[in-house]
């Protein structure tokens, strides 16, 4: 028997309201894709074939050297971007510290390893040769992506003491974020992800004030290891359960308890700009009654 299509958009179709689609990206910088960073991971695809090349033959000497090199080859070009997605994010944070691990300066150094072996070993062009080459790559290499941020940024004239402070609070915040939006994905429900995607879009705004004004800092803290842990974990919960059996009173009480989340975070938001202790205290001891009672 014939069915009518009616969707979201069509005539009569549901009139569920859609949370807002450019959430997700408010508050976030776009990603900076470097083509030529990814290109690195092709760089030394020529010493793989190269080094089977060398088992056929049976020289297992040879066959050591272009492999390995092929391998330090990747593992720079890994760290080179894991270490642009290091400094991407230390530059769209007002208050940071920089990477606690140098991955640019390590990837120049294994892309300098790399072509001492391929070039002065493999290659054949000797101790001195190798060296050149390998010295010419590495100089290259940074020259074209440069190193690693190497300083603490944000809070003029504040200690590094109260820099470190801030960063570490953000940072720690950042991973629950994180962890929130792995869980939910795990749903695989594109509106419940998006709905999340919006609330956690009031919770960057939050990150922007702390950034702004680290005196907020203390009572930030209370407020996001209270709401953004009661979020993470109500995600994490639901997730489970909704998983398992598609409950739609559990997804009806958890979007709602992401709306109640949302507008806590933008009141919050403005209680911070006004320097309103009272009313974020006495918001505070709402929500931890609230999440202490629901349960998903």
């Amino acid at each position: 028997m014939a069915k009518r299509y009616g969707g979201t958009y069509s005539p009569g179709g549901p009139t569920t309201p859609q949370p807002d689609a450019g959430a997700r990206f408010r508050g976030r910088r776009a990603q900076n894709v470097s083509i030529a960073a990814r290109a690195m991971y092709l760089v030394p695809l020529p010493l793989l074939f190269a080094g089977l090349g060398e088992v056929m033959q049976g020289d297992a000497t040879g066959m050591a050297v272009e492999l390995g090199a092929f391998g330090i080859l990747m593992l720079s070009a890994v760290l080179l971007n894991e270490g642009r997605r290091a400094e991407e994010a230390y530059h769209a944070r007002a208050v940071a510290r920089p990477p606690a691990i140098p991955r640019k300066m390590f990837a120049a150094v294994a892309t300098t390893l790399g072509i001492f072996l391929a070039a002065g070993l493999a290659g054949g062009s000797g101790i001195l040769g190798g060296l050149i080459f390998a010295a010419a790559a590495g100089a290259a290499q940074v020259l074209a992506f440069g190193l690693d941020p190497m300083k603490r940024k944000g809070m003029e004239g504040a200690s590094e003491f109260d820099i470190d402070r801030v960063a570490r609070a953000l940072d720690a915040a950042e991973e629950t974020v994180a962890d929130i939006l792995t869980s939910v994905r795990g749903v695989g429900d594109r509106h419940l992800e998006a709905r999340v995607e919006k609330m956690l879009s009031a919770v960057r705004d939050v990150f922007r004030t702390v950034e702004a004004d680290p005196r907020d800092l203390t009572r930030a803290r209370k407020f996001l290891s209270i709401y953004l842990v009661g979020a993470r974990d109500a995600t994490r919960r639901f997730a489970e359960l909704y998983s398992r059996n598609r409950d739609a009173a559990a997804r009806a009480e958890y979007e709602a308890l992401l709306d109640d989340l949302e507008a806590s975070f933008r009141q919050h938001r403005d209680e911070l700009l006004r320097d309103d202790k009272v009313a974020l205290d006495v918001e505070i001891e709402v929500l931890r009654e609230r999440l202490q009672r629901d349960g998903l």
